[in-house]
């Protein structure tokens, strides 16, 4: 039997009110599969992360988690908002672990694999850290671990790496792909940068102005680990951002 896709959105849309922000839009994720979803401001990227998530029910349509349609979505998928959301309060290794803390699992068992992976990936010095200690970019890389240790196997992210500068930016692109292969998540990323896209994902969605709606459905057949300079990374930017640009 083939095993159903982790994610499945079927004729789904959404409004706010009298605003149609989500056409009837359907995709489906493969388990390990790694997603962006890109498109112009409006087009209902972020709002369809939030459906998934279940932080809010759709207009209509349905979304199925492993095959299995359920309007009991919350806690099902690990979700980031683009802010980072760190507990000033609590240091580094409590912030990392809050999720599973929520979910109720094992906490010295997710604290001694957050130590692990703050060791791993280069905060091992800031366990004990507070929020205020830390620069942007490793603020994103304990808001990412946290996301990604959840006992979820769907990662929702929605554009985390806006804020920072190119160089960190380019810098946290190598360490969620590297975080990525290490916990084998499936991920669905939203970004405004097609060039992020095209470096992190195995297929880039490529959604409408609002109401949003999928116009294309790109697969990236690069190989891993991808070269920004190349001409065949130049060339998928470019088929990104021609259906961007002429069919939204």
């Amino acid at each position: 039997m083939n095993k159903p896709p982790r994610l499945s959105v079927n004729a789904v849309q959404h409004r706010y009110g009298n605003l149609q922000v989500i056409s009837e839009m359907s995709l489906s994720v493969a388990d390990g599969e790694f997603v962006a979803l890109v498109g112009p401001s409006g087009s209902g990227k972020s709002t369809l992360l939030k459906l998934v998530a279940g932080l809010e029910q759709p207009t209509a349509g349905t979304i199925a988690l492993d095959g299995t349609v359920t309007k009991n979505r919350l806690g099902q998928a690990a979700y980031m908002p683009q802010s980072d959301t760190l507990l000033q309060w609590r240091r580094v290794l409590d912030n990392v672990v809050l999720g599973r803390e929520i979910q109720g699992g094992n906490l010295y068992g997710a604290k001694k694999q957050a130590r692990s992976l703050l060791a791993e990936f280069g905060l091992g010095d800031f366990v004990m850290a507070y929020p205020a200690e830390l620069s942007g970019g490793m603020r994103q890389r304990v808001a990412l671990l946290r996301t990604m240790i959840m006992d979820c196997p769907l990662v929702l992210l929605d554009e985390p790496l806006s804020a920072l500068d190119a160089f960190t930016r380019a810098e946290l692109q190598d360490w969620l792909l590297s975080v990525r292969e290490r916990l084998a998540h499936t991920v669905v990323l939203v970004t405004h940068d097609i060039e992020e896209a095209v470096y992190l994902a195995d297929r880039i969605i490529v959604l409408s102005q609002r109401p949003g709606r999928i116009v294309a459905d790109i697969p990236i057949t690069l190989d891993f680990p991808r070269q920004r300079d190349s001409a065949s990374f130049h060339e998928q930017v470019v088929a990104v951002r021609s259906h961007i640009y002429t069919d939204a």
